[in-house]
């Protein structure tokens, strides 16, 4: 095994065995842990904080492979938002308890309840805590803020944190939008990073262990996987984050398109096209057609498209939209579509409601929207982020783990 020390966090690399398999692909944290035989968790009584994204290159659960290792004991699970299953909506989760294979039955407890991060009882008799949940990478989905709130709960503890390091699906190349004002941090709002910030979770993790003792942060590595690599690039099996991300398209507009979550817009939960796709019953869709074509995004294309959601704000209400087509990922700037379609939903749908006291905390900038206000163009915005963005880029390369 290879170490190496990386301001308080220490990252793992185990030796694969002669048996990996001959395929190129990435090997998760997971998958690294487990081609070294859990050593590193052995005699020890383990806590794991996962869902259902826990699974190896196999597709086989982090759950049956922990509570069968040698020497290991699982001795409590975590779920974040949505649940264990992944498959709650928004709503708060409540904690119970979970049978394994071997008959056992240990507390399943939820960071999306009564509490958000692990409790010094919850903590109690374990002697590490690891972290195992695929990320999407964009900086207002919750499992990265659950990840930071456990953190410092098992520095509180003394506990020695594990991260098992997965791919940022939609690559670690590309920075996107403005950083998080000061004051804005909350469970949607939880790293000073840019919404699209280019970091898998232990890079993220090295950012959040800043000021902890050393030794309390150990990151497994992936193996293989590099910053330009799509999920799909990677070998590895596709597994729903959560209810309303089906695939890597989703998540590849999620971080532009999730800026409108709490508009009176339907991002296209409950339709066959979450996150590439808006709409509402009074969508006036030759306007906003009208306004977008003057002035083309690349990578991108909107064309007409209705839909009957499912799911709120109009479950079960026609609604007038818009799709959103990826023609090249590698050209689509998503924080660039969301300020496209916020200007031009501004300036020609009088019912449109961009709802700042909840949407500051997806945005994160104040100045945008003093910006937006004042009747600035999506290049004005689109600029503003740009110049954000590229302050960051300068500032995370000390958190990169990966080439």
């Amino acid at each position: 095994m290879r170490r190496r020390l990386l301001g308080p966090a220490l990252i793992l690399s185990a030796a694969l065995s002669a048996a990996a398999p001959a395929a190129a692909r990435v090997l998760t944290g997971l998958d690294v842990l487990e081609a070294g035989g859990f050593s590193q968790l052995r005699g020890k009584r383990v806590g794991l904080i996962t869902n259902q994204t826990g699974v190896d290159g196999s597709g086989r659960s982090n759950v049956s492979l922990l509570s069968s290792a040698p020497g290991v004991t699982l001795a409590a699970l975590f779920s974040p938002e949505h649940g264990f299953k992944g498959s709650a909506e928004a709503a708060r989760i409540s904690s119970g308890r979970l049978r394994l294979s071997d008959g056992r039955a240990i507390p399943l407890y939820s960071l999306y309840g009564s509490t958000l991060a692990p409790t010094a009882r919850m903590l109690a008799g374990l002697d590490v805590l690891v972290f195992d949940i695929q990320d999407v990478g964009a900086r207002f989905y919750t499992y990265a803020t659950t990840m930071g709130l456990a953190l410092h709960a098992a520095e509180r503890a003394g506990l020695p944190f594990y991260v098992l390091d997965r791919p940022n699906p939609i690559g670690g190349r590309l920075v996107e939008g403005p950083t998080l004002d000061a004051g804005l941090r909350g469970f949607i709002a939880y790293d000073d990073v840019p919404v699209r910030h280019g970091l898998t979770m232990g890079e993220l993790a090295g950012l959040q262990g800043r000021g902890l003792r050393p030794g309390i942060l150990r990151v497994v590595a992936m193996q293989g996987w590099r910053r330009g690599m799509w999920f799909d690039q990677t070998g590895l099996p596709w597994v729903r984050p959560s209810p309303n991300m089906p695939d890597l398209a989703s998540a590849t507009l999620y971080p532009g398109i999730g800026c409108l979550e709490f508009s009176n817009l339907s991002v296209g939960r409950g339709t066959p096209r979450p996150f590439l796709w808006i709409g509402a019953p009074w969508l006036k869709t030759r306007a906003l057609l009208g306004a977008l074509g003057r002035r083309p995004l690349p990578g991108v294309r909107f064309r007409a498209l209705d839909f009957t959601p499912s799911k709120p704000p109009y479950a079960g209400r026609h609604c007038r939209g818009l799709a959103i087509d990826i023609l090249d990922r590698r050209l689509l700037r998503p924080l660039d579509v969301f300020a496209a379609l916020a200007c031009a939903l501004r300036d020609t749908q009088p019912r449109f409601k961009l709802r700042w006291p909840r949407t500051r905390y997806l945005v994160g900038s104040e100045r945008f929207f003093a910006l937006y206000r004042s009747g600035a163009g999506p290049r004005a915005i689109m600029a503003y982020f740009h110049a954000r963005a590229r302050s960051f880029q300068r500032r995370r390369r000390a958190l990169l783990l990966y080439p």
